[in-house]
């Protein structure tokens, strides 16, 4: 008995929700349209990062080479970008990668997902409001620094030097404009989106103006003449050799891994499912779009800002007002922070639209407290809005983020990655009129994996789900070893080779074998192409970005999911709508076949209800 509860428990946990669930209808004002997901997806991903990360990166890592970081952290985002917008193509409601992960690998990977979710976009809120406070309060002359800091310090560990007051109401205040509808909300966000964009647009048109070419081929002697007139660069090693890659490729794909965080955002847009007009169409091309938007925002800014004055001399923290200055531009840092501030209102809002979407959703289905689903007159889920924006300002107003915006990063790959790992084992999923035809299950060989049948089956889709968990496997030994082993891989040491090459034939081998294997017949607005390859790439990716975050990281996030699956086995698994779905269709069918014996046992002139 108990190892048939154990079996029923293990069948809960994977119990998957319908495209179309009987009895689930949307509330939702369908109101925005493609310019809006757009909007939406770059003023999320294109945020204050743009006037800070290009200074930073190009100073220490890589150079003027870091057009070249931008551009493959771009191609690898996209790999993301593309399994999302399948989603949203075949998936068009709201709930982002939570409702993917629920109708393809189950719930307990839907509430993991969407807890993951939720930390990443309530710690992206509270640490972009605190950049929008100290930005105003830097123009202002750090009147609320010092005021604050004088009377109400918090000298505990964990918390901020004071608190922000300022940051705290500005999460109420965006909250407030969220709760009130979604139509306004995106209005108030394109408007700060063209902002941002005309300000990074006259950056790139100056840099082309005022931009010297040689300063992308400076030599080992020009650096010597510049260490000299900047007595702080006195640490010659730290600024690399010159020329395009001061620091190698290596800097150049080490600049890449953090320029990836830059474009990370555009799932925001996979949230809006059931308030686009036409989600089919427009999510894919919202996604798209708005990733190539990006990434030639941020190369023309890298661009102009490595030709606008030597990589060596630039600012980590303000690079581009100070470039301004190198060229005689001073009052030009005005602009700069004008855009700074836009670009900062519109990631903040990007964090917080998609919140309250994912706690609605994740309540709807019953796996968080159902009043968190309810629904405003004007179509808005005002609960969750609000209790997320307080949530996010008490963060803002009394803890010190800069410790959490790493579990952030988390959250976002692990995201990343179970999307990319639903595409896999969606295409691969037997098709419903093939797999209700087989009247018993297929025992698994070596042979039917290596040479599978010309149509999909529930045994093919069976060995993909194997095979992809194989992937994922190697995928984490393999960051392992390259993170672990740099030094042996510099010096070429055999063993090392040895044992990144084996891992390496054995990922290939495996999407040979799932490449082999037929897809099913049914088809989207929009598909990732080149499966499965394309999804084993962003997997790996994702996998070796979490890989390199830190081990304080990595406890923090432990004691986060340790609370979200407390609440998910006390209260969610209890109150799960698709668990009721599923009784409610276990009853019928019990009560049809007893309704159906009893009337084969009566003769036909008897009568049946006594």
């Amino acid at each position: 008995m108990s190892g048939a509860k154990i079996l029923l428990f293990r069948q809960s946990l994977s119990r998957r929700k319908p495209l179309d669930p009987e009895g689930e209808v949307s509330n939702f004002r369908r109101c925005l349209t493609t310019l809006d997901l757009v909007a939406l997806g770059v003023g999320s991903t294109l945020g204050a990062g743009v006037y800070v990360l290009s200074g930073e990166v190009a100073r220490t890592v890589a150079g003027p080479s870091i057009i070249i970081s931008f551009l493959i952290a771009a191609v690898a985002s996209v790999f993301a970008g593309l399994c999302y917008a399948e989603f949203g193509a075949r998936v068009p409601k709201t709930g982002s990668a939570y409702l993917y992960s629920y109708v393809t690998v189950g719930e307990i990977w839907a509430f993991i997902t969407g807890w993951n979710l939720l930390l990443s976009y309530v710690i992206g809120t509270s640490s972009v409001a605190r950049a929008w406070s100290g930005t105003f309060d830097d123009l202002i002359g750090n009147v609320i620094a010092n005021s604050l800091g004088k009377q109400a310090a918090m000298d505990l560990p964990g918390l901020a030097p004071y608190p922000d007051f300022f940051a705290a109401g500005l999460i109420m205040l965006l909250a407030g404009i969220l709760a009130f509808g979604v139509k306004e909300s995106a209005l108030v966000n394109k408007v700060f989106t063209a902002v941002n964009i005309l300000v990074l647009l006259f950056v790139i048109i100056s840099g082309v103006m005022k931009g010297d070419i040689n300063n992308w081929y400076i030599g080992e002697d020009s650096l010597l003449d510049g260490y000299d007139n900047y007595t702080s660069l006195n640490d010659t090693s730290r600024y690399g050799s010159g020329g395009f890659f001061p620091f190698g490729f290596e800097g150049t794909l080490a600049g890449a891994a953090t320029c990836f965080y830059a474009f990370v955002g555009f799932d925001c847009i996979a949230t809006t499912g059931e308030e686009v007009q036409n989600p089919q169409k427009s999510i894919p091309l919202g996604i798209v779009a708005s990733l190539l938007i990006c990434f030639l925002a941020y190369f023309g800014v890298s661009a102009a800002l490595t030709l606008l004055m030597p990589y060596y001399l630039l600012s980590v923290h303000s690079p581009l007002p100070v470039a301004f200055t190198y060229i005689g531009w001073g009052p030009a840092k005005y602009v700069v922070a004008v855009g700074s501030l836009c670009a900062l209102s519109t990631s903040l809002l990007g964090s917080m639209f998609p919140m309250p979407r994912v706690l609605f959703a994740m309540a709807r289905d019953g796996l968080l407290f159902r009043p968190l689903s309810r629904m405003s007159d004007r179509q808005s889920p005002v609960i969750a809005t609000l209790a997320s924006g307080v949530v996010a300002a008490v963060m803002a107003l009394l803890f010190d983020l800069k410790a959490l915006v790493d579990m952030m990063s988390i959250g976002t790959l692990f995201a990343y990655t179970l999307v990319a790992i639903c595409i896999l084992i969606l295409r691969y999923q037997a098709d419903l009129s093939e797999d209700s035809s087989s009247s018993k299950p297929e025992p698994f060989t070596v042979t039917g994996l290596i040479f599978p049948p010309s149509q999909a089956t529930s045994r093919t889709s069976k060995n993909v789900t194997l095979l992809t968990v194989f992937i994922i496997f190697l995928a984490i030994i393999l960051s392992l070893v390259i993170s672990g082993a740099v030094d042996s891989q510099q010096a070429l040491e055999w063993w090392c080779l040895l044992c990144v090459s084996i891992i390496i034939l054995m990922l290939i081998l495996i999407t040979l074998i799932i490449w082999r294997h037929t897809q099913n017949t049914t088809k989207a607005a929009f598909m990732v192409p080149f499966v499965p390859v394309l999804p084993v790439v962003s997997t790996f990716v994702n996998v070796y970005l979490m890989v390199q975050l830190g081990s304080d990281t990595w406890i923090r996030y432990a004691v986060w999911m340790a609370v979200g699956l407390i609440i998910y086995f006390c209260y969610g698994v209890q109150h799960s709508v698709q668990k009721q779905r599923l009784q409610n269709v276990h009853k019928h069918v019990s009560i049809h076949s007893i309704t159906t014996t009893m009337e084969q046992n009566f003769e036909p002139g008897e009568d049946f209800h006594g």
